[in-house]
Protein backbone atom coordinates (compact mmCIF):
# COMPACT_ATOMS: atom_id res chain seq x y z
CA UNK A 1 0.00 0.00 0.00
CA UNK A 2 2.84 2.31 0.63
CA UNK A 3 4.91 1.30 -2.05
CA UNK A 4 1.88 2.52 -4.30
CA UNK A 5 1.57 5.71 -2.71
CA UNK A 6 5.05 6.50 -2.50
CA UNK A 7 5.08 5.34 -6.09
CA UNK A 8 2.08 8.20 -7.35
CA UNK A 9 4.11 11.08 -5.45
CA UNK A 10 7.44 10.18 -7.68
CA UNK A 11 4.95 10.22 -10.78
CA UNK A 12 3.48 13.53 -10.11
CA UNK A 13 6.74 14.62 -8.95
CA UNK A 14 8.77 13.24 -12.41
CA UNK A 15 5.99 14.42 -14.89
CA UNK A 16 4.62 10.19 -15.16
CA UNK A 17 8.11 9.06 -15.66
CA UNK A 18 10.77 7.50 -12.81
CA UNK A 19 13.48 9.83 -11.88
CA UNK A 20 16.77 8.45 -13.11
CA UNK A 21 18.77 7.37 -10.49
CA UNK A 22 21.40 10.10 -8.98
CA UNK A 23 19.47 12.76 -11.13
CA UNK A 24 17.88 15.67 -9.58
CA UNK A 25 14.24 16.40 -10.51
CA UNK A 26 13.99 18.69 -13.36
CA UNK A 27 12.57 22.33 -12.98
CA UNK A 28 10.86 24.15 -15.27
CA UNK A 29 11.29 23.41 -19.34
CA UNK A 30 13.24 20.64 -18.26
CA UNK A 31 16.47 22.09 -16.97
CA UNK A 32 17.89 21.09 -13.73
CA UNK A 33 17.81 24.55 -11.26
CA UNK A 34 21.43 25.80 -11.04
CA UNK A 35 22.09 24.45 -14.37
CA UNK A 36 22.24 27.07 -17.04
CA UNK A 37 21.65 30.55 -17.70
CA UNK A 38 21.68 33.78 -15.75
CA UNK A 39 20.53 31.72 -12.56
CA UNK A 40 23.43 28.90 -13.25
CA UNK A 41 25.62 27.88 -10.06
CA UNK A 42 29.13 29.00 -10.86
CA UNK A 43 32.59 28.41 -9.23
CA UNK A 44 34.84 31.73 -8.76
CA UNK A 45 37.85 33.09 -7.24
CA UNK A 46 37.07 33.42 -3.44
CA UNK A 47 36.53 36.96 -2.39
CA UNK A 48 39.01 38.93 -0.96
CA UNK A 49 39.16 39.29 3.12
CA UNK A 50 36.34 42.13 2.87
CA UNK A 51 34.60 40.67 -0.45
CA UNK A 52 32.17 37.70 1.78
CA UNK A 53 31.35 37.63 5.46
CA UNK A 54 30.14 34.32 6.82
CA UNK A 55 27.13 34.71 8.78
CA UNK A 56 24.22 31.81 10.15
CA UNK A 57 20.89 32.72 9.87
CA UNK A 58 19.02 29.54 8.37
CA UNK A 59 15.37 29.78 8.06
CA UNK A 60 13.16 27.02 6.74
CA UNK A 61 11.64 29.59 4.19
CA UNK A 62 12.55 28.40 0.39
CA UNK A 63 15.22 30.56 0.06
CA UNK A 64 18.91 29.93 0.43
CA UNK A 65 20.36 31.12 4.26
CA UNK A 66 23.60 31.11 5.78
CA UNK A 67 23.79 27.62 7.43
CA UNK A 68 22.16 25.65 5.57
CA UNK A 69 22.96 23.08 3.26
CA UNK A 70 21.35 23.24 0.09
CA UNK A 71 21.05 21.29 -3.24
CA UNK A 72 22.42 23.19 -6.48
CA UNK A 73 23.62 21.73 -9.84
CA UNK A 74 27.47 22.30 -9.23
CA UNK A 75 29.76 21.94 -12.34
CA UNK A 76 33.00 19.99 -12.88
CA UNK A 77 36.28 21.84 -12.36
CA UNK A 78 36.87 21.77 -16.19
CA UNK A 79 33.84 23.79 -16.87
CA UNK A 80 33.00 21.67 -19.81
CA UNK A 81 29.63 21.62 -19.02
CA UNK A 82 28.80 18.72 -17.31
CA UNK A 83 28.64 18.50 -13.15
CA UNK A 84 26.08 17.30 -10.88
CA UNK A 85 23.61 17.88 -8.43
CA UNK A 86 25.30 17.97 -5.24
CA UNK A 87 24.59 19.25 -1.18
CA UNK A 88 26.25 23.29 -0.66
CA UNK A 89 26.74 24.81 2.31
CA UNK A 90 25.41 28.62 2.04
CA UNK A 91 28.13 30.64 3.90
CA UNK A 92 27.37 34.24 3.29
CA UNK A 93 25.37 36.56 1.07
CA UNK A 94 26.49 37.76 -2.06
CA UNK A 95 23.35 39.94 -2.79
CA UNK A 96 19.74 40.25 -2.88
CA UNK A 97 19.27 37.32 -5.12
CA UNK A 98 22.49 35.01 -4.79
CA UNK A 99 25.04 33.57 -1.92
CA UNK A 100 28.22 31.93 -1.50
CA UNK A 101 28.17 28.62 -1.04
CA UNK A 102 31.16 25.48 -1.12
CA UNK A 103 30.41 22.15 -1.77
CA UNK A 104 29.95 19.06 0.36
CA UNK A 105 31.60 15.41 -0.99
CA UNK A 106 30.93 12.06 0.54
CA UNK A 107 34.34 10.83 -0.39
CA UNK A 108 36.46 10.52 2.38
CA UNK A 109 39.39 13.38 2.83
CA UNK A 110 40.84 12.85 6.26
CA UNK A 111 43.96 14.61 6.29
CA UNK A 112 43.74 16.93 3.82
CA UNK A 113 44.35 20.85 4.40
CA UNK A 114 41.25 21.70 1.42
CA UNK A 115 38.68 19.69 2.91
CA UNK A 116 36.87 19.78 6.78
CA UNK A 117 35.51 16.77 8.50
CA UNK A 118 31.56 17.54 8.92
CA UNK A 119 30.15 14.09 10.06
CA UNK A 120 26.46 12.45 9.06
CA UNK A 121 23.83 14.54 8.88
CA UNK A 122 19.91 14.74 7.16
CA UNK A 123 21.12 16.19 3.77
CA UNK A 124 22.50 12.72 3.30
CA UNK A 125 19.92 9.86 2.71
CA UNK A 126 22.56 7.28 3.04
CA UNK A 127 23.48 8.52 6.40
CA UNK A 128 27.24 8.56 5.06
CA UNK A 129 30.00 11.31 6.46
CA UNK A 130 30.39 14.16 4.48
CA UNK A 131 33.40 16.75 3.98
CA UNK A 132 33.75 20.34 3.29
CA UNK A 133 35.46 21.26 -0.08
CA UNK A 134 37.20 25.08 1.19
CA UNK A 135 39.43 25.77 -1.69
CA UNK A 136 36.68 26.21 -3.93
CA UNK A 137 33.38 28.82 -3.75
CA UNK A 138 30.23 29.21 -5.51
CA UNK A 139 27.56 31.30 -5.80
CA UNK A 140 24.21 30.08 -6.19
CA UNK A 141 21.39 31.97 -7.41
CA UNK A 142 18.10 31.46 -5.34
CA UNK A 143 16.78 30.25 -8.84
CA UNK A 144 19.62 27.68 -8.66
CA UNK A 145 18.54 26.29 -5.81
CA UNK A 146 16.75 22.72 -6.28
CA UNK A 147 15.71 22.21 -2.50
CA UNK A 148 17.09 23.02 0.87
CA UNK A 149 17.76 20.21 2.72
CA UNK A 150 19.27 21.04 6.67
CA UNK A 151 20.41 23.43 8.57
CA UNK A 152 24.01 22.48 10.13
CA UNK A 153 24.28 22.83 13.76
CA UNK A 154 25.49 25.67 15.05
CA UNK A 155 28.46 24.52 16.40
CA UNK A 156 29.45 22.72 12.91
CA UNK A 157 29.19 25.98 11.47
CA UNK A 158 31.42 28.20 14.19
CA UNK A 159 34.22 25.32 13.33
CA UNK A 160 33.75 26.20 9.46
CA UNK A 161 33.62 29.50 9.81
CA UNK A 162 36.69 29.47 11.87
CA UNK A 163 38.42 27.40 9.27
CA UNK A 164 37.23 29.90 6.51
CA UNK A 165 38.38 32.82 8.43
CA UNK A 166 41.62 31.31 9.00
CA UNK A 167 41.83 30.53 5.56
CA UNK A 168 40.66 33.87 3.65
CA UNK A 169 40.52 36.29 6.19
CA UNK A 170 36.41 36.65 6.13
CA UNK A 171 34.64 38.56 8.16
CA UNK A 172 32.33 36.50 10.68
CA UNK A 173 29.22 37.36 11.87
CA UNK A 174 25.98 39.45 10.70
Amino acid sequence: MASGFFSRVLSFLFGGRPAPAGRAPRGHGGVEPGRTGANATVEIAPPGRRGLRIAYAPARDGDPDGGEIIWTWVPYAENDGRGKDRPVLVIGRRDATSVYAVKLTSKPKDGNRDYIPLGTGPWDTQGRPSWLDVDQVYVVHHDGMRREAAALDVDRFARVAQALHKRYGWAVGE
